[in-house]
């Protein structure tokens, strides 16, 4: 499984971890990826997707349909068919 949002496209980045004595060791900071289902009124049905903690909020304040339709708008490739 990947780590990447289906909606917003976050994924891991690298950058360095340090140490008390100021070494640096490469690291991955990983995104908060959830597996939530979701219902969507306009179709009637359920969608499962996995989906980042902000992009889970931003769902709860718009609705998912207005959020994929927003990213559209965008030119965000979602990979989600609503």
């Amino acid at each position: 499984m990947s780590k990447v949002c289906q909606l917003t496209g976050k994924r891991p980045i690298s950058g360095n971890k340090v140490s008390h004595s100021n070494r640096k060791t490469k690291r991955r900071f990983l995104p908060n990826l959830q597996t939530k289902k979701f219902f969507v009124p306009e179709t009637g049905e359920w969608v499962s997707l996995k989906v980042s903690a902000s992009a889970i909020r931003t769902i709860n304040k718009l609705g998912l349909f207005a959020f994929v339709k927003k990213l559209e708008r965008k030119g965000v490739k979602t990979g989600v068919d609503l």
